[in-house]
C-alpha cells in the first residue's frame, strides 16, 4: 500500500501530462469536441449518482471496524460555503512544489477568547498532498503542450517516457499486489468485531453500486440517447449485448473493441464516428469506474464513522471524475488487473482518507470491475451514437471526415 501510495504523485503528473499533449483537437474538429463533451457528461453524471446513492443508501456501518477514526469538531463554526472556497482555492495553488505535501484549509480564530464576535477566518495549510491543485496545474501544461505541437514534442516526449515507466512500475507492483493485500486484508479481519455486519455491509455495498450502474446504463445513457437521436435507447442497447459479454468475461473495455465496431456497425453506426469516438472512449471513457469510486470513498468514509462536509463531497465528486479520466487514460490499456485501484488511492487520499481500507473491498472488487467494464463499453457506444446524431447534418454517414486524424490505440 505504501507503494501505491508512493507512486501517486507521479502517476498524476505522468498520465496528464502525456494524455492530454497528444490529443490534437485542432485536427480532430467536431467530432473531438462532442465526443469528450458527451465523456464530460457522462462521467459527472456518474460520479453525482453515485454519490447520491451511497449517500440515501448510506451501507458503511462504523461497527465493523468498532471504533471512530475521526469526530467531529463540535467547536468547529466553519459552514459549508468556507469549505467550498477551500476547495476552489486548492484548485489553484500558489506554490506547485508545495501542493505535493500540503494542502489549504480555513478555520475562524478568536482574538479575544472573551468576546465571540472577534472571530477571523484564517486560512492554514496543513499536511496532506492537494491532488485537486496538482491535476489542475498538469491539465494546463498538457493542453499547452498539445497546442505548441513540435516546438512542446521534447518535453512531451519527456512526459510520454515518464509515462510508461510508470505504467511498467504499476504493473509489477501489482503481481506482487496479492501478497500485501492479502497481509492487509488478514490484519483488518483480525481488527474486525462482527464479521456478520461486515458481510451485510459489503453486501449492501456491492447492491448500491450494481444499482447505480443500472440506472446510468437504462437511465442516464438512455436519457443523452434518446435527446440527442430520437430513437428508441432500448433497441439499441439490445443490439449491443455480445459486447457487453464480452466485457462480463474479459473486464477490459479495450479487448472488448473488436467485437463493439461489429455491434455498431450492426446498429447502423457509421464508422466515421466509430473509429475515432471507440477507441478514444476505451480510454478515457470510464464511467462505471468513476461511480465505483465515488461510492467506495464514501464507503470506507462511514465505516470510519466519519460525515464527510459538503466540501469533501463536492471533493470526492471531481476528483473521482478527473482521476478516473487521468490516471485510466494512462493505464486502462496496459491490462493492469485491478487498476482502479491505483486511482481509489488518489480519491480517498484527496480527503485524507485511510487507503488501507481498500483491502475491505477488495474481495468484491473482481466482480463490480466486470459490471463497471460492461458499463463503461456500452457508455463508449452511446458515445458514437451520440457524436453521429449531432453532426450527422454536416457529415455524411458513409465518408470520413477528412479533418480527423485516427488515435494510435493499442488494444490488449
Amino acid at each position: 500500500m505504501n507503494c501505491l501510495k508512493l507512486i501517486t504523485l507521479p502517476l498524476i503528473v505522468a498520465s496528464l501530462v502525456s494524455g492530454l499533449s497528444q490529443l490534437d483537437a485542432r485536427q480532430s474538429g467536431r467530432i473531438s469536441k462532442w465526443a469528450f463533451t458527451y465523456y464530460s457528461i457522462t462521467t459527472s453524471c456518474a460520479v453525482l449518482l453515485g454519490i447520491l446513492l451511497v449517500l440515501i443508501i448510506h451501507p458503511g456501518n462504523p461497527s465493523i471496524k468498532g471504533k471512530i477514526l475521526h469526530e467531529p469538531d463540535q467547536k468547529s463554526n466553519i459552514n459549508g460555503v468556507d469549505k467550498f472556497l477551500d476547495v476552489i482555492r486548492n484548485l489553484f495553488p500558489d506554490n506547485l512544489m508545495e501542493a505535493t505535501f500540503r494542502q489549504i484549509s480555513s478555520e475562524y480564530v478568536r482574538l479575544n477568547k472573551s468576546d465571540p464576535r472577534s472571530e477571523v477566518l484564517k486560512i492554514n495549510k496543513s499536511d496532506g498532498m492537494n491532488i485537486l491543485g496538482i491535476i489542475v496545474v498538469c491539465i494546463g501544461i498538457g493542453i499547452s503542450l498539445s497546442y505548441l505541437g513540435d516546438k512542446g514534442k521534447a518535453l512531451a516526449d519527456v512526459f510520454i517516457s515518464l509515462d510508461h515507466v510508470i505504467i511498467i512500475i504499476v504493473r509489477l507492483l501489482m503481481w506482487y499486489a496479492p501478497i500485501g493485500i492479502a497481509s492487509i486484508i488478514a490484519a483488518k479481519i483480525i481488527e474486525i468485531k462482527d464479521l456478520t455486519k461486515t458481510f451485510q455491509s459489503l453486501s449492501i455495498f456491492m447492491g448500491t453500486v450494481i444499482l447505480g450502474l443500472f440506472l446510468h446504463l437504462f437511465v442516464t445513457f438512455s436519457i443523452i440517447y434518446f435527446i440527442a437521436s430520437r430513437k428508441n435507447p432500448l433497441k439499441f442497447l439490445k443490439g449491443l449485448i455480445q459486447a457487453a459479454i464480452n466485457a462480463l468475461g474479459t473486464s477490459s473495455s479495450a479487448a472488448s473493441l473488436p467485437i463493439t465496431f461489429q455491434c455498431l456497425e450492426q446498429n447502423g453506426i457509421s464508422s466515421a464516428y466509430t473509429k475515432f469516438v471507440l477507441p478514444v472512449g476505451a480510454v478515457v471513457n470510464m464511467d462505471g469506474t468513476a461511480l465505483y469510486e465515488a461510492v467506495a470513498a464514501i464507503f470506507i468514509a462511514q465505516i470510519n464513522g466519519i460525515n464527510l462536509s459538503f466540501a469533501q463531497v463536492i471533493t470526492v465528486s471531481i476528483t473521482a471524475t478527473l482521476a478516473s479520466i487521468a490516471t485510466l487514460a494512462s493505464i486502462g490499456t496496459a491490462a493492469i488487473p485491478s487498476g482502479g485501484l491505483v486511482t481509489l488511492v488518489i480519491v480517498l487520499s484527496s480527503i485524507g482518507l485511510p487507503v488501507e481500507d481498500i483491502s475491505i473491498i477488495f474481495a468484491v472488487d473482481w466482480l463490480l470491475g466486470r459490471l463497471r467494464a460492461c458499463v463503461n463499453i456500452c457508455g463508449d457506444a452511446v458515445g458514437c451514437a451520440f457524436v453521429q446524431a449531432i453532426i450527422e447534418p454536416d457529415y455524411m454517414p458513409n465518408s470520413y471526415p477528412k479533418d480527423v486524424v485516427l488515435p494510435n490505440i493499442e488494444v490488449g
